[in-house]
């Protein structure tokens, strides 16, 4: 069975590829820790290879194993339109992949949705996006995981979609949208993405959690990579733990690797050094 790669090319030539197909992995880290940074380089890697294969292969370099890229990438925001996140994505890598991924990368705003019920006049969420139409009559925030889900019934199968994230819908729980709701909506992304078989990445921020309802996000998903800073003497340096990751950890555990250090550079998020746990 062909494996789905990550874009990160560091990462995926020690999975052998990348992620079994049907993975849904959450990308869960402290703030600048790297979670974002990576989300970032999968959705740009793996859009690259459709749109400008010199440039994939200068950054990337040759698929590992049975890994098929993906056809399409997929990335939806609660918060942000696709000015922002391209703005976003120029700070974690070189302006010539952006400028050539973006073209390859359907972005969905969910915005209007997000914040229709909030304080926030219109004009500041509904200004980025192009694709919303009015809302209507719709007057409860389950509203956002509605079109959330109708978005991912159309374009998700067989497809990398990044999830950014799920800290935004922390952030409104209510009467209306209850916790109990979005871990249901992980949990039924867990049992669907099987049959869509592609993969997706869901980004959290850890600080946003409590230890339980995080305990629930990884049971939820297949495979959970945590970045987080450590200090060594006056320096820190940014981590990334395999934390769980069904079908993928016992590879790494045979050559007793679980923990890399990590990078950003003009390629976008990288792994630089290999942390052998014994």
């Amino acid at each position: 069975m062909s494996s789905v790669p990550f874009g990160v090319a560091r990462f995926d030539s020690l999975l052998d590829g990348g992620a079994p197909p049907g993975s849904v992995v959450l990308l869960a880290g402290e703030a600048g820790a790297g979670a974002r940074e990576f989300m970032y380089t999968s959705a740009a890697i793996n859009a690259l290879s459709r749109t400008d294969a010199e440039l994939f292969d200068l950054y990337y370099g040759d698929t590992r194993g049975d890994a098929v890229v993906p056809p399409e990438v997929h990335y939806l925001s609660f918060t942000a339109g696709e000015a922002a996140l391209t703005r976003e994505m120029r700070y974690t890598m070189a302006d010539e992949i952006v400028d050539a991924a973006v073209d390859g990368i359907d972005f969905r705003d969910l915005s209007p949705e997000f914040f229709q019920l909030s304080p926030i006049p219109r004009e500041w969420y509904e200004g980025e996006t192009t694709t919303i139409t009015e809302l209507g009559d719709r007057d409860r925030y389950d509203d956002v995981l509605t079109a959330f889900g109708d978005y991912l019934t159309e374009h998700a199968a067989g497809n990398l979609v990044c999830i950014d994230s799920v800290t935004d819908l922390v952030s409104v729980v209510s009467d209306d949208l209850e916790w109990s709701d979005i871990a249901m909506v992980m949990k039924g992304l867990k049992k669907v993405a099987a049959r869509w078989q592609g993969l997706l990445l869901v980004l959290v921020n850890v600080d946003s959690l409590t230890e339980q309802e995080f305990g629930t996000l990884i049971d939820a998903a297949g495979g959970t990579l945590q970045f987080a800073w450590e200090s060594g003497g006056s320096k820190r340096a940014r981590t990334m733990f395999v934390r769980e990751f069904r079908g993928v950890l016992s590879r790494l555990e045979t050559e007793n690797i679980v923990r890399f250090e990590t990078e950003v550079h003009e390629g976008g998020f990288d792994i630089s050094d290999v942390r052998k746990i014994r």
